[in-house]
């Protein structure tokens, strides 16, 4: 009896035939023979995977896509198979389709350790650093030295800002290879981790393998500037824009070290080079501050029109209006003294536990000084302080999200774009604290990066001459902008222990001196939207 068509399957020899030519790199061939064999048996599982691989290797993508599914038509059941059609799928950056079919292939084949791996680099990809993690994870467990996968779990966890954990991940995937990457991710996580000294071991690791690793020599000039080192970190800024004049990050940094010392004419320059982060208003900035009135609000209308939610431009679009008495047109923050929220936190009232366990903390925890010149008589921790391992602060961070939480509730009935965009999620873009002495201080400033900045209290002096010794000051006047007036206001606001201040980013603030032999310390913090 005649076999029907739809059963009959090509000969061991054909089959043979085409494998060698896959082997032997005659994709072509390969290619073209399976399309006709194809023809003759339609249902052949094993014609559609040659035909498939062939078309793949091609960089057919779309064709050997087909071609897979349909044997998957065939036998669904083919881990492998799944897995070839999800790394076509990621090739093409239709990563859902991709995570669809890893997630196929671990569900049917829980041993298969690239499933696992590409699983968690297109989880990755979308920002799911969570089920990225748990990926990895697995792949680590059927496979300890799977050198890729530790790489990139240190990263989804430093994403996450579980930085201890990814520093001890980092350091097992250096004991298996050592990657210039991984060090200088491992320098990254150390220093928003407040070790510079070991960030900067880290770095200097990365450049032994890769001399010419130009954001490597840029991170490494600013932890030089976090330590007050600051002729070598210009020394490395210019080095890395020798290796790539264009690197924005270095071209910003150097703008920046530029900006703080005053040469506002070099800072712009290299500004406008770098095209990073809020260099446009960081360019209006220095057109202001060097006078440059006409060519300033040339800019800053243009700006206005193109960003509508820009802390930092709110704070240059007011001062202007205020300095030279015209309308703000500029509907981010009007009024922003009034979004100024002061209230407590009761976890830190009273005979407080974890009041005692932070003070202990910041103490006794390895967190290595910041060079702040804006501050006076005092020490600023390097790193973000939410991130890091201890207890305490972890759990201070919640609460602080909380109190986020009451401000946003507290103005959510005013139209402007400050409550209207306010983040839906957000992230502690840093945090960290400040401990002053008799005489401590810190001059008038704004937190460019921010949406809502804020601090508490944790121990603040109590013999005061004055009322205000050692309170907060915000204003709408501050760091020195020209002014043609006096007649910015301004109010200071005395907050006792537990007590949290949140304001708009784009309101100057200081702290005013106080003369009592007695520590001051609080906790800052800016937050802005997710990336």
């Amino acid at each position: 009896m005649k076999q029907p068509q739809a059963l009959r399957q090509p000969s061991q020899q054909d089959i043979q035939q085409l494998m060698q030519a896959l082997n032997n790199g005659h994709l072509d061939f390969a290619e073209t023979t399976a399309k006709k064999m194809l023809k003759k048996f339609p249902n052949a599982f094993v014609l559609h995977n040659l035909y498939g691989n062939a078309l793949a290797g091609q960089n057919k993508f779309n064709d050997a896509a087909k071609a897979f599914r349909k044997a998957l038509t065939i036998d669904p059941s083919i881990a492998e198979l799944h897995l070839n059609v999800g790394v076509l799928m990621t090739n093409l950056n239709r990563v859902d389709e991709a995570i669809a079919s890893y997630k196929k292939a671990v569900q049917l084949k829980p041993s298969l350790t690239d499933a696992h791996y590409n699983l968690g680099t297109a989880l990755q990809a979308q920002g799911h650093f969570e089920q990225a993690e748990d990926s990895y994870q697995k792949a680590i467990a059927l496979e300890a030295g799977f050198f890729e996968a530790l790489a990139n779990l240190g990263v989804v966890l430093q994403e996450q800002g579980k930085l201890s954990e990814a520093i001890a991940v980092y350091e097992r995937a250096l004991l298996i290879q050592r990657e210039a990457k991984v060090f200088f991710n491992m320098g990254t996580a150390l220093k928003n981790e407040g070790r510079l000294g070991d960030a900067i071991e880290s770095y200097n690791n990365a450049l032994e393998l890769e001399p010419n690793y130009a954001e490597v020599h840029s991170n490494l000039g600013e932890v030089l500037r976090d330590q007050g080192r600051y002729d070598e970190s210009v020394t490395f800024y210019k080095r890395a824009l020798e290796i790539d004049p264009s690197l924005p990050v270095a071209n910003y940094s150097l703008a920046i070290y530029l900006y703080d010392s005053g040469d506002l004419e070099g800072a712009l320059a290299h500004f406008q080079q770098s095209q990073f982060a809020d260099w446009q208003e960081r360019s209006l900035y220095c057109l202001y501050k060097t006078s440059k009135f006409d060519e300033f609000k040339q800019g800053l209308d243009a700006l206005t029109v193109a960003k509508h939610n820009s802390p930092f431009l709110a704070t240059l679009t007011s001062h202007y209006a205020e300095n030279f008495g015209t309308e703000n047109n500029y509907n981010f923050c009007p009024d922003p003294l009034s979004f100024v929220f002061h209230t407590e936190i009761p976890e830190l009232k009273g005979d407080s536990p974890l009041r005692e366990q932070l003070l202990k903390d910041i103490r006794e925890a390895h967190v290595e000084e910041k060079m702040q010149g804006r501050l006076v008589n005092g020490v600023q921790s390097a790193g973000n302080l939410f991130k890091r391992s201890e207890p305490s602060f972890r759990q201070l961070g919640e609460l602080v999200k909380q109190a986020v939480q009451r401000y946003q509730d507290n103005f959510a009935d005013i139209d402007c774009i400050f409550v209207r965009d306010f983040p839906k999620n957000f992230e502690f873009a840093s945090s960290w604290f400040v401990k002053m002495e008799q005489g401590g201080h810190l001059n008038s400033h704004i937190h460019e990066e921010g949406w809502v900045s804020g601090a508490l209290y944790l121990s603040l002096p109590t013999d005061k001459q004055h009322e205000h010794e050692g309170s907060i000051e915000v204003s709408t006047h501050g760091d020195d902008y020209p002014k043609l007036h006096d007649n910015f206001p301004s109010k200071a606001i005395a907050p006792s222990v537990g007590d949290i201040i949140m304001f708009p980013s784009s309101v100057f603030h200081r702290t005013i001196p106080f003369s009592s032999d007695e520590e001051r310390i609080c906790v800052a913090f800016d937050l802005k939207p997710m990336q």
